[in-house]
């Protein structure tokens, strides 16, 4: 109970300091809050450190790169202060992972099923950092990025563009949160893996640049784009532009905005890994 109490105590000054400087609105610091108390109080010392790699870095860059983004791709980008459906989608499926882990270990705490619960848990925010670095400096390109299935060239910002620096900030992204994952497993902070730190290191970067593959894939595919007529223009804006006109619905799911893209994409990370992990054991 200590331990819990101290988990949520720094959970929630976590997501308070987080609203003080505008990384999270309202909401989300009343999500991350509750997220953080369950990694944090439940699951222990070396799963916050893992969030915490993530939440940080991702932020710091969304703040760095908020008025290039602004300026590039108003169409598409959603903010640096994000809201509780961004939280929950970026830290949703870390946040079950390591509900699970507590529930788990007061029945049976060794065993597998532990390492495969936290390697999952680190892919999946493997996944969220590795999408939010390559949308952040993925501005940085000096060309228009590529969309992933027509290899056209689209506007900044547009969900399933790609480019070279993009790519590039996923795997450094993605490593950033293995080589954490790895470093407090070795440590003694996580679950004891059947395998070698290594392993699960590679395991958690590669899961976390597949789950930013099928975000970009699903962002071109399978996403919902509208369009706005009074601007003649492509955006995930809806049901109004930022010129204030009705935006209606041109391609992909209704259903399927990018938050719930993001989900999906932290979800595949965490399967990607797990399913590397155990070839890998």
């Amino acid at each position: 109970m200590v331990n819990f109490f101290i988990g949520m105590f720094v959970g929630v000054g976590v997501a308070y300091m987080a609203h003080r400087v505008q990384a999270l609105n309202r909401g989300g610091a009343v999500a991350a809050a509750v997220l953080g108390t369950v990694v944090f109080g439940m699951a222990g010392a070396g799963w916050a450190v893992v969030m915490l790699t993530f939440f940080v870095s991702s932020s710091l860059l969304s703040k760095l790169f908020r008025a290039r983004k602004a300026a590039t791709g108003p169409d598409f980008a959603k903010g640096s202060n994000r809201d509780v459906w961004q939280v929950l989608a970026n830290g949703g499926v870390s946040g079950a992972a390591a509900l699970a882990y507590f529930v788990l270990q007061q029945v049976h705490p060794a065993g597998t099923l532990a390492s495969i619960l936290w390697v999952g848990f680190a892919a999946s925010l493997a996944g969220a950092n590795a999408d939010t670095w390559a949308t952040e400096l993925g501005m940085l390109n000096p060309r228009q990025p590529l969309l992933l299935t027509t290899l056209q060239r689209v506007p900044r910002g547009t969900s399933g563009g790609v480019s070279l620096v993009g790519t590039l900030a996923a795997l450094v992204g993605s490593a950033l949160v293995g080589g954490m994952a790895a470093w407090v497993t070795g440590m003694g902070w996580a679950p004891a893996l059947d395998a070698s730190p290594w392993k699960a290191l590679v395991a958690i970067a590669v899961g976390g640049v597949v789950g930013s593959l099928v975000d970009s894939l699903l962002g071109a595919t399978l996403q919902a784009i509208y369009f706005c007529p009074a601007c003649q223009k492509e955006t995930e804006k809806h049901p109004q532009h930022t010129c204030g006109g009705k935006t209606v619905h041109q391609r992909g799911l209704a259903w399927l905005n990018n938050d719930g893209v993001n989900f999906l994409c932290t979800l595949s990370a965490a399967l990607a890994g797990v399913c590397l992990f155990l070839v890998l054991l």
